[in-house]
């Protein structure tokens, strides 16, 4: 390796990648959240609907948000993210 050139292992850009996906997953759920606990909850609370006794606004951001987020951060965990060995001895290899 030449002077001054840094070398990067290639677990740290695993680890960038799922570190975003992660941060991706977690703004996904605030706007989740948001978008219906303000569209729907903004109404008069005479005026909400009602599933299964909630307000339509809780159901959708908070029980139903909690159900899809982790039904995505299952697949995501099943799917995309890889197992990184942590010893020294396998950082050269790829």
């Amino acid at each position: 390796m030449p002077k001054g050139e840094k070398r990067t292992d290639w677990r740290f850009r695993i680890a960038h990648r799922e570190a975003l996906i992660g941060c991706a997953l977690a703004v996904f759920n605030i706007i989740w959240w948001y978008g219906f606990a303000y569209t729907l909850g903004s109404k008069p609370p005479e005026d909400y609907t009602y599933i299964f006794g909630f307000p339509a606004w809780f159901f959708w951001s908070c029980i139903m948000g909690f159900i899809v987020m982790v039904f995505l951060v299952y697949l995501v965990v099943k799917f995309v993210l890889k197992e990184v060995p942590f010893d020294e001895e396998g950082s050269d290899e790829r």
